[in-house]
């Protein structure tokens, strides 16, 4: 498996500047969103960076009462993470992990390094290879 590293200038708060200080597509990067259900089950929702996970959705596909996100400062406990740096491998916990199928769509996808200085470009099936994710329609 092939990846390359993806340094940045400066940290970033928007997933427009970072697809411009990693020189990518928001298509490409793979969003991550940490959800919970009441029970404190957790879930990471995966998306292309131009599209938005739709939490109601995610609620369906798992057959839960409620879901929400999870509170910015725990994030870190439960991913091993900063927010922001959220990617859907090496994550502290054994978290089930769902992948928009929209995903699919690009050959090239980027996610967290972990580090807000840097991402990481593989191709998609390398990626779905070493995460294997559920994949449904989770998107707005």
């Amino acid at each position: 498996m092939e990846y390359r590293l993806l340094p940045q200038s400066k940290p970033t708060t928007t997933i427009e500047d970072t697809a411009k200080e990693r020189g990518i597509r928001m298509s490409q990067m793979v969003k991550c969103m940490l959800l919970r259900d009441m029970d404190y089950n957790y879930v990471l929702a995966c998306s292309p960076g131009d599209h938005s996970v739709d939490p109601k959705k995610v609620r369906a596909l798992l057959q839960c009462r409620r879901m929400t996100c999870v509170n910015i400062e725990d994030v870190e406990t439960i991913t091993g993470f900063a927010i922001g740096t959220v990617g859907p491998l090496q994550l502290k916990m054994n978290i089930p992990i769902i992948f928009d199928h929209a995903i699919t769509q690009e050959n090239l996808v980027t996610i967290s390094s972990g580090d807000r200085l840097a991402g990481v470009a593989l191709q998609v099936d390398d990626l779905i290879r070493l995460v294997n994710p559920t994949f449904s329609d989770i998107c707005k």
